[in-house]
C-alpha cells in the first residue's frame, strides 16, 4: 500500500495511492481514523481494514487533490548523520563506528510538494535527499531480525540542512542546523514493505534544477535500516509515527568546488526506486517579526 494524507475539498484525511488516483479512505473503511498518527497506533487490524480498500475504485485524480506531509507531527524525527561509505569520504570524516544521531524538530517536517524557505539568517542552504522508516509499532529493545516487524513503511526526505547553523560551535549543532520550519519535506506516500522489497538496496538520486547531484544506492549505507531500529530502540522507546532519517550519499551542494547553495528559484527532486518522489522549489523566507 502507499499510505497518503491529502486534502481535498477543504478536508484533509488519510488515503491510498493507486496510480494517478487516490482512494479515500474515509468513504472506504469509514471507521478509520482520518489522521494518520492515530491510523498507525491502530496497528495491524487497521493495516488490514486500509488493505482491503485496496482494490476499490479511486475517488480522486491526483491532480484534484494537495498531498500533505504523510504524518503531519511526526512524534519524533531520528536523524543520522553520515551513513553512507562515499558522504563520508568527500566530506573527509572517519567511517563512523557508531550511529551518528541527531534530531530534526517535528515542527519542521513539510509536504513532499511543498515550498522550502532559504531562511534570511543564512545563505548557506543545502540538501540532503534520503530513504525514510516510518514507524508502525511502539516497541523497545528490538533485535535486527524483528525491526521489519515495527516498521510501517517507507518514504523519502529532503534532510535540508544550512551548514553554517550545523557546523557551529564545538560541539557541531546539527539538530540546530537541520530543523528550521518547511526543512523536513516528505512523502509522497508511507510504502508498505510488501511494495518496497529490500529497503538496504533501493536507487537514490536527487537532481537540482535538472541537475544530477547524488547518484546512489542504500547499499552504501554504513548502518543499514534494520541495524539503525536496534540501535536506537535500545537506549528509547520508538513510537507509532516516528520517522528514522538514514543519511544522505556524496553529492551534497557543500562537497562541490565551489559549494552550489541552494538559492530561491531552485528546484530539488528526490527520487528512490520503488517510493516516487518528492519535488519542492525554495523561496526566500517570508518574515514576520514578532511583537514583544
Amino acid at each position: 500500500m502507499r499510505l497518503v494524507t491529502f486534502t481535498a475539498e477543504g478536508e484533509t484525511r488519510i488515503g491510498l495511492l493507486k496510480g494517478e488516483g487516490v482512494i479515500d479512505l474515509s468513504q472506504e473503511a469509514p471507521t478509520l481514523p482520518k489522521d494518520m498518527l492515530s491510523f498507525l497506533e491502530g496497528g495491524e487490524e487497521m493495516m488490514g481494514e486500509a488493505a482491503s480498500a485496496a482494490s476499490s475504485t479511486t475517488h480522486f485524480s491526483i491532480d484534484a487533490v494537495r498531498l500533505e506531509c504523510p504524518v503531519l507531527r511526526p512524534p519524533k524525527i531520528i536523524a543520522i548523520g553520515l551513513n553512507y561509505r562515499a558522504h563520508a569520504e568527500e566530506t573527509g570524516a572517519e567511517i563512523p563506528e557508531a550511529p551518528v544521531v541527531f534530531t530534526k524538530q517535528s515542527t519542521c517536517a513539510s509536504g513532499p510538494f511543498d515550498d522550502v524557505f532559504r531562511p534570511p539568517e543564512s545563505d548557506l542552504l543545502d540538501y540532503e535527499g534520503e530513504l525514510a522508516i516510518i514507524i508502525g509499532k511502539r516497541c523497545r529493545r528490538v533485535a535486527r531480525n524483528r525491526a521489519p516487524d515495527v516498521i510501517a513503511g517507507y518514504s523519502i526526505m529532503n534532510d535540508v540542512s544550512v551548514r553554517d547553523w550545523q557546523l557551529r560551535g564545538q560541539p557541531m549543532s546539527f539538530t540546530m542546523g537541520k530543523s528550521w520550519d518547511t526543512h523536513g519535506p516528505f512523502g509522497p506516500a508511507i510504502v508498505t514493505a510488501d511494495e518496497v522489497g529490500d529497503p538496504n538496496n533501493l536507487e537514490l538520486r536527487t537532481w537540482v534544477n535538472g541537475d544530477l547531484r547524488q547518484d546512489s544506492n542504500t547499499n552504501d549505507l554504513i548502518f543499514d535500516c534494520f541495524e539503525l531500529v536496534e540501535f536506537l530502540s535500545t537506549a528509547f522507546t520508538l513510537e507509532p509515527g516516528d520517522i528514522i532519517t538514514t543519511g544522505t550519499p556524496d553529492g551534497v551542494a557543500m562537497a562541490l568546488q565551489p559549494p552550489a547553495w541552494l538559492v530561491p528559484g531552485d528546484i530539488i527532486k528526490v527520487e528512490i526506486e520503488r517510493l516516487g518522489y518528492i519535488e519542492n522549489s525554495i523561496i526566500q523566507e517570508p518574515v514576520e517579526e514578532m511583537n514583544s
